[in-house]
């Protein structure tokens, strides 16, 4: 038997994610996930090698459990919360993808033309996944912070370097998916 959930509405999981900032506001905390590798590393003991990782890990245990409760929440949708159809995309954008080579746009968020194992295992897919790590942890480290430490907890916090970091995120963004991209299919 398939078990299905299905997912929180907005006007329930918008205001429990508020509630999760004003709580970290309130604490002193920011919320981010690529401070959590620097984390991991310490734990390690990369300190050892490296005084960037020398710091008392111990007082970012609470940022682990976000980790922990992504990595979770990532197997409860990828598994449980399976039963949305196609991706609503455009007709334009479906072409042109399709003019790239993927062979179903839309039917699901990670295209297996770039996620699968098969896809993986092709020398031009592994030079680009490892490329494109490394300029987002590079792009990280540059930022002061990841994606979803400006966007969600910078914005929030209302941090003007937070938003020239988002802007640079979407403008790095479009200039990949509308120049890069076509040029590597």
């Amino acid at each position: 038997m398939d078990f299905i959930l299905e997912p929180w509405p907005w006007y329930v999981s918008g205001p429990l994610f508020a509630l999760v900032m004003l709580s970290l506001i309130l604490f002193g905390k920011n919320f981010g996930m690529s401070s959590n590798l620097r984390t991991l590393c310490a734990i390690g003991g990369a300190g050892k090698v490296a005084s960037f990782f020398k710091f008392d890990f111990k007082a970012q245990k609470w940022n682990l459990v976000v980790v922990l409760g992504a990595v979770i929440g990532g197997y409860i949708g990828s598994h449980f919360l399976q039963n949305q159809p196609d991706i609503a995309i455009s007709a334009s954008t479906i072409e042109a993808l399709q003019q790239m080579g993927f062979q179903d746009p839309g039917a699901s968020i990670l295209p297996p033309e770039l996620f699968s194992l098969d896809a993986i295992s092709q020398p031009k897919t592994l030079m680009m996944l490892i490329i494109g790590g490394f300029l987002v942890g590079f792009g990280t480290r540059y930022a002061g912070g990841c994606t979803s430490g400006h966007a969600i907890s910078g914005l929030s916090n209302l941090q003007i370097p937070s938003l020239v970091a988002v802007i640079g995120f979407f403008i790095g963004g479009l200039l990949m998916t509308h120049f890069i991209l076509p040029l590597l299919f």
